[in-house]
């Protein structure tokens, strides 16, 4: 990496930082003047970011496993994005103060007039919520610093042992990440609505998380394409396979969530419909169809296209679009459940993603600039 690269990442780190630290600073203040509105911004804020690592960490290991020429010159970002995870443990923490006000299971009036949340309680409580929050994460912080470990080691010998074992443990990651995320999610997402359950509403959140992260790759692609060693072995057939990708897991996002309200809706599932409900009343149907239309329609129609693929300036836009509109589904996610009638947006909506966006990028930054923008020594890739 050029020192003028270097350069300039210190001072996007710096700029990150100081808007991580502003947001957080306005979480803070949020916390005290609205706690409740706090935890449930926060909430919605931390798991947009946290599944962008986990969506690195899951393609990363993706590409070990298959070895396509697209991998190598996003890995370093991957690498980077799913080294923020022990960081965002430790984010993950001001979410314990708030468990009484985001999940009806940790409130002792509500499960005692509720039979469901009785009957779950003895899985769903705050000392299970904690203890499993823990181990998810010491999983995620072992895989993702296995992988950061053997792929440097590969970077300082002509050895291919390295990356045996980056192949060896993905093969077992692959299963290990979706599994630990179901659960996680179950406690994070589906349980603050008790009566909600999809068997399907996991893989729509882990399928995101792929999509954002290889959005996000291509994002951050674009800003380094001219730099050193990047612009050497960097070409539109790279970014043409990025953008075949992005179609694939565009559809396979808008199939598994659509197949999921086709069978609650035909099969008139009172409970399972009543989610939906929350989630389509009022104003709250002006951002459904904004996911229709910004999520799938667009990108899948102007993705179908050879030139809107190979054509950088329009690839980074479309992945930009994708990206925001990952936002706007974990708020979507996140947010009817506390306000069914419609849109409710706050300026903690605004201050939670930015200060978690912010120290996220600063240490997405900070590790990115720890190693080679490209791999070396990759026995699967020509570096000619």
């Amino acid at each position: 990496m050029s020192e003028a690269t270097r350069t300039n990442l210190t001072r996007a780190q710096v700029l990150a930082a100081v808007c991580g630290f502003i947001g957080l600073l306005g979480c803070v203040a949020g916390a005290v003047v609205n706690s409740r509105q706090f935890f449930i911004s926060y909430l919605f804020g931390y798991l947009f970011w946290l599944g962008l690592a986990l969506g690195c960490l899951g393609v990363a290991m993706l590409h070990h496993l298959t070895g396509g020429r697209w991998g190598f010159v996003i890995r370093r970002f991957l690498e980077s994005g799913f080294r923020t995870i022990p960081l965002m443990a430790l984010l993950f923490v001001p979410l314990f103060f708030g468990l009484r006000q985001l999940y009806p299971w940790a409130d002792a009036g509500k499960i005692a007039a509720d039979p469901v949340l009785q009957h779950k309680h003895l899985y769903m409580n705050s000392t299970g919520f904690i203890v499993r929050a823990a181990l998810f994460f010491l999983v995620w912080i072992i895989l993702s610093g296995l992988l950061r470990k053997w792929s440097l080691d590969q970077d300082e010998m002509s050895d291919p042992a390295p990356t045996r074992r980056l192949r060896v443990l993905s093969g077992p990651g692959i299963v290990i990440y979706p599994l630990t995320a179901t659960f996680a999610y179950i406690d994070w997402v589906m349980s603050l609505e008790p009566d909600w359950y999809s068997t399907i509403f996991l893989v729509i959140i882990l399928i995101g998380q792929i999509l954002c992260a290889f959005a996000f790759s291509v994002l951050v692609l674009s800003c380094f394409r001219k730099a050193t060693p990047l612009v050497e072995i960097l070409s539109v057939t790279h970014y043409h396979h990025l953008g075949n990708l992005l179609l694939t897991f565009v559809m396979f996002w808008t199939y598994v969530a659509f197949s999921q309200f086709l069978i609650i809706w035909s099969g008139n599932l009172p409970h399972e419909i009543a989610w939906y409900l929350h989630r389509s009343h009022g104003t709250w149907l002006w951002m459904v169809l904004a996911l229709v239309l910004f999520h799938f329609f667009l990108p899948f129609y102007l993705l179908l296209f050879r030139g809107t693929k190979r054509s950088v300036r329009v690839l980074t836009t479309i992945a930009a679009l994708l990206f925001v509109m990952q936002m706007v589904n974990a708020f979507w996610l996140i947010a009817p459940t506390f306000y069914p009638k419609g849109i409710h947006i706050t300026w903690l909506d605004l201050a939670a993603p930015t200060g978690v966006g912010g120290i996220w990028v600063a240490a997405f930054l900070s590790r990115l600039k720890r190693g080679p923008l490209v791999p070396l020594n990759d026995p699967r890739f020509d570096y000619a």
